[in-house]
């Protein structure tokens, strides 16, 4: 029995991002529902966004590459959790 699944959410690219808030006002806070589970957002951790990045790919050299960074045409958004009081973790 094959106990895995191949996952292949579809991911947003800007344009649709622009026409999802398209109508917010500039001071709305963006909040963002991750997956417990792949799929799975029936018990997902809220979260609030607080930072974004080109993304930036970074390679070792070998033998047959020299060492490179590439910036890719993508972002990537940095979610934090909700503002409030956490028992401290150890």
């Amino acid at each position: 029995m094959d106990d895995t699944f191949d996952h292949a959410p579809h991911v947003w690219n800007a344009a649709q991002l622009r026409e999802a808030i398209k109508d917010l006002p500039d001071d709305t806070p963006i909040h963002i529902g991750v997956a417990e589970d792949p799929g799975d957002f029936d018990g997902y951790r809220e979260s609030v966004l607080v930072d974004a990045h080109h993304v930036e790919n970074w390679w070792q050299a070998t033998s047959t590459s020299p060492e490179r960074t590439e910036t890719e045409k993508a972002m990537t958004l940095f979610a934090d959790w909700t503002a409030g009081e956490y028992s401290v973790l150890d």
